[in-house]
């Protein structure tokens, strides 16, 4: 990715206090529109630090609240707007389908999914947007996507600074570690939704005609 190679020799460039704002906004922005790179984004903040440039605590506070204030700001897009705007529309990111079963999700599991949210790859924005529409409490939802994310920025950061001060390993081993851990949870998943239909496939059969 050109664009991002240009970002990053960028963002390392510019005094300390503005490279923890654009951090600050690339976390937000990956929610808002999920197909930018924020982890990657992130694992150049973790090299930073490595490289003396950046403090840790300014990286994971940045990073952290951004991604928090992109998870609230879809939450309150979908709590405002409401179920119906976006089942009328087939937006591309927040797709109908994903939407419906997101709630069929939040009728299950409630809450756990928001704390879980940072770690569920594809599909936290969706949460997020699904819990507005569900009208979930503001401030339980506030409290777990803050203690998701910040969980998930320490490991990514920490992950990130541990691989040493070369760019070039760093973004292949975290390009690697993200690989598995998202093939994995896929794999996960995908037992579990199995797993729930064949549960409803033999119950529907044992059911009197």
């Amino acid at each position: 990715m050109e664009y991002l190679d240009r970002f990053l020799e960028l963002l390392n460039t510019l005094p300390p206090w503005l490279a923890y704002f654009f951090l600050g906004l690339s976390a937000f922005i990956e929610n808002i529109f999920p197909p930018i790179p924020g982890d990657t984004i992130t694992a150049f903040g973790a090299f930073m630090v490595g490289t003396n440039r950046l403090s840790f605590f300014g990286v994971y506070a940045s990073t952290t609240v951004g991604s928090l204030a992109g998870f609230m700001a879809l939450f309150w897009t979908g709590r405002l707007l409401g179920r119906t705007y976006f089942l009328e529309r087939e937006f591309r990111f927040f797709k109908r389908e994903d939407i419906v079963r997101a709630e069929e999700w939040f009728r299950k599991y409630g809450y756990l999914l928001v704390l879980m949210n940072r770690f569920l790859p594809g599909i936290r924005s969706v949460i997020s947007i699904s819990g507005g529409i569900s009208r979930l409490n503001t401030l339980k939802v506030a409290a777990l996507a803050l203690i998701s994310c910040a969980v998930w920025n320490l490991i990514w950061i920490a992950a990130g600074y541990s691989l040493g001060a070369n760019w070039d390993t760093v973004r292949e081993g975290m390009s690697r570690i993200l690989l598995r851990y998202n093939t994995a949870v896929f794999i996960i998943l995908g037992i579990v939704v199995a797993w729930f239909l064949l549960k409803k496939f033999l119950f529907s059969k044992k059911e009197p005609s």
